[in-house]
């Protein structure tokens, strides 16, 4: 298996990895502000530490969802990513 550490003591399955998005430029969408605030109430939400979050992570685990707030920025988290993968 091939984890992707998120910051912090968290690590997450790569396989389960939905997408990660940047957190300036992915809440601009209403839509997008909409649907972290349903995953809020719904306690789906992981903060993976205190620091202002640079990054979110959408991930399934059989059928459930989280979404992973990161200190990293996604392009840092992809590139981490693409080297797990290469392994």
């Amino acid at each position: 298996m091939k984890y992707l550490h998120l910051g912090k003591e968290t690590s997450i399955e790569i396989k389960n990895i939905v997408g990660i998005f940047d957190m300036d430029t992915s809440t601009v969408s209403k839509h997008t502000r909409e649907f972290l605030k349903v995953c809020e109430k719904e306690n789906k939400i992981v903060s993976v530490s205190y620091e202002l979050p640079k990054s979110y992570i959408l991930y399934d685990f059989d059928g459930e969802y989280s979404v992973y707030l990161s200190p990293l920025n996604a392009a840092t988290l992809l590139k981490r990513m693409d080297s797990e993968k290469g392994r």
